[in-house]
């Protein structure tokens, strides 16, 4: 290898590591307390939910039944349905009579930037059992092929992840009641499909919980850095990652190379309190290193052209949980009021101690919540029976 070639690939090794620290910062989710008096749910799912802290590790290891949607651009798009079967036997529809029962409700959960489907582990784990629910990977992240059209030059959007959304449901959940939940990216997704098909809103969805996410202003967090600097770096880092995307194979090795300072990056942007179990802390950083710069890059840009303040009304009379960390640098608590205030029917939650990544790091606050969404849509039952009955 040439001097000058080699002085090229140190470069782009030192450009890796700081891609490897920024990366840590939009990896976290998007780049982007006032709470309705609850409903009563048996002590049942919220036992059920403290146990899977302790037994359903290791962390992303849930699997469920597989299933392949396929996109308007003919991206295949993985999920998996966890379905209610008490026996433990294969999933089926039962017939009564001859007749089909009807189709039970599903909760299809959306996960956010840089995750995937295993970043709802305890939430997953605490409802097996008791309510069917469809877990997917967006389309380039986890096991989901990557985009045909980002593959053939079209940027991403989040109306494209909505297309997505719909393209699963159709395959995963043709029929019955739904309910919605997205964090931080899967939020927005969520808003995007009630913005293109309000009609499956008005038809169907019965519940949606938002948790971390925004309905547009991205472009304005700060991610806790002084602002100055926070604008500078909005100037030239979509021209960076495009950059460092057509290097992808050295950035990793950079990434690699500050495996330190990106898993504290990470801790920073994911976690409010400082107690984080260190497993869900390495959790979360293996979820966030699976994704491909190149995957990062062609993202980003979708962020601060997102929207959805008006398509919100398409869930004004559908039950509504708002939900975020009181110290979310990601996307900030004060997202979720401005939803919260569009939707002043929505319970609002501002969960104490908690970051971005809050179903990971309160998970029994998330699903102590989102139980009572579930009970008061008629997803579950007011008592379920506890882990062992």
């Amino acid at each position: 290898m040439s001097e000058t070639s080699g002085d090229v690939s140190a470069t782009w090794r030192r450009a890796g590591g700081i891609a490897g620290a920024a990366v840590g910062v939009l990896a976290a989710g998007a780049a982007a307390g006032v709470a309705v008096e609850r409903l009563t749910v048996g002590r049942g799912i919220r036992k059920k939910a403290r146990l899977a802290l302790d037994a359903s590790g290791p962390y992303g290891s849930l699997r469920g039944m597989p299933g392949r949607a396929v996109a308007d651009d003919g991206t295949e798009i993985y999920y998996e349905a966890d379905e209610v079967e008490p026996d433990g036997n294969a999933p089926r529809r039962r017939r009564l009579f001859g007749r089909k029962t009807p189709a039970p409700v599903t909760v299809v959960f959306s996960h956010g930037y840089c995750l995937n489907q295993d970043s709802w582990h305890f939430q997953r784990a605490a409802l097996r059992g008791v309510v069917r629910t469809v877990h997917w990977d967006q389309r380039s992240h986890g096991r989901s092929e990557r985009g045909r059209a980002q593959a053939a030059g079209q940027p991403v959007s989040i109306d494209q992840l909505g297309r997505d959304l719909k393209a699963v449901i159709d395959a995963a959940a043709p029929e019955g009641p739904l309910v919605l939940v997205g964090h931080s990216m899967g939020g927005m997704t969520v808003m995007a499909l009630g913005e293109l098909f309000p009609e499956v809103v008005r038809e169907r969805v019965v519940g949606v919980a938002f948790v971390g996410t925004s309905c547009g202003k991205l472009g304005e967090v700060n991610f806790g850095l002084p602002v100055a600097g926070v604008n500078a770096v909005r100037r030239v880092l979509p021209g960076v990652l495009k950059a460092l995307g057509s290097q992808a194979e050295l950035v990793e090795k950079g990434r690699r190379a500050t495996a330190d300072l990106f898993a504290g990056l990470i801790k920073r942007y994911s976690f409010g309190s400082r107690d984080v179990d260190p497993a869900v802390a390495r959790f979360a950083e293996r979820l966030i290193e699976g994704t491909p710069i190149d995957v990062v890059a062609e993202f980003y840009p979708a962020f601060t052209e997102h929207d959805k303040a008006e398509a919100l009304q398409v869930f004004a009379e559908v039950p509504v949980l708002v939900l975020a960390g009181d110290r979310d640098l990601v996307t900030p608590s004060t997202h979720s009021e401005e939803i919260a205030e569009l939707l002043p029917e929505a319970e609002l939650v501002i969960v104490p101690d908690g970051g971005h990544l809050v179903m990971l790091e309160h998970p029994e606050a998330v699903m102590d919540r989102l139980a009572d969404l579930l009970a008061r849509v008629g997803a579950v039952p007011a008592t379920v029976p506890s882990v062992g009955s």
